[in-house]
């Protein structure tokens, strides 16, 4: 589902990630340039904890700080479907930005490390 360019911002970002933990189809979202900022972020990290279908997030451009990726990181911890998640263009730095990358890595694989 594309829904970029709409600036849902925060609130909007908590109405999608309460659909979200109920949803049974949907496995692709781009929410690129919302301004969903961090308080967003944190609303979709709850979100996809209980999320099952869904293999692809954009978030790109959405003015999402360290905070906010934090939040994402945890909220992606119990995900095992998201295989991408976009991030381009927010003010994320690199640390947490390879806790992401290797839980993406993580779903790819099915939970096995690469050697």
């Amino acid at each position: 589902m594309n829904l970029s360019h709409n600036e849902i911002g925060g609130v909007g970002a908590q109405h999608l990630a309460d659909g979200l933990q109920h949803n049974t189809t949907l496995t692709r979202l781009d929410l690129d340039s919302n301004v969903i900022g961090d308080v967003g972020a944190q609303h979709l990290a709850d979100g996809l904890q209980h999320n099952t279908t869904l293999t692809t997030l954009d978030l790109s451009h959405n003015e999402i700080g360290g905070v906010g990726a934090q939040h994402l990181a945890d909220g992606l911890q119990p995900n095992t479907t998201l295989t991408a998640v976009h991030l381009g263009s927010n003010g994320i730095g690199a640390e947490v930005n390879h806790i992401i990358s290797t839980f993406m890595e993580r779903n790819r694989t099915g939970g096995q490390s690469r050697s």
